[in-house]
């Protein structure tokens, strides 16, 4: 994981990042953080454990979290344009699905993540499904997250 959060904060020389998390808690803050020197890169994040924090602090629509739920495609693109936007940042990553022990009332099964990219000049959203325990699905989804900023840059 060291490595991968190596390659993340020196692709993104120059320009900031920031990240919003809900069924890491923080994982991908502490992974990248844990790296001396990512605070040239790495300015923060938010975490959004719950639907008051995605709808009152990233601006995630009441309408979309009723309709599609915390664990879906348009909330993962709301969470991470809204943290790039709150935070004034270059790169923002976000992250919502579900870890475990059950699924939702939106019919997603445990491991079903999805994984928001926002920068200045494009926005993704991509749609995982990760197995195993509650910690292993927690690190393959920082894990793709890092990937993705990669990807993007």
């Amino acid at each position: 994981m060291t490595n991968l959060c190596c390659e993340v904060l020196e692709k993104l020389k120059g320009k900031t990042l920031v990240t919003a998390e809900s069924l890491t808690g923080g994982g991908i803050g502490a992974a990248l953080t844990a790296v001396p020197g990512s605070s040239e890169v790495y300015k923060g994040g938010v975490i959004c454990y719950t639907n008051w924090v995605k709808e009152n602090i990233l601006g995630v629509p009441a309408e979309i979290l009723e309709r599609y739920g915390a664990v879906s495609t348009w909330t993962a693109g709301y969470m991470s344009s809204g943290v790039r936007k709150l935070l004034q940042a270059d790169v923002a990553v976000s992250v919502t699905g579900l870890a475990g022990p059950g699924g939702d009332e939106f019919g997603n099964p445990v491991g079903r993540v999805f994984i928001g990219y926002d920068d200045r000049r494009t926005s993704e959203v991509i749609a995982c499904h990760f197995s195993g325990s509650r910690e292993e699905i927690r690190t393959q989804t920082i894990e793709a997250a890092l990937r993705l900023i990669l990807d993007n840059n």
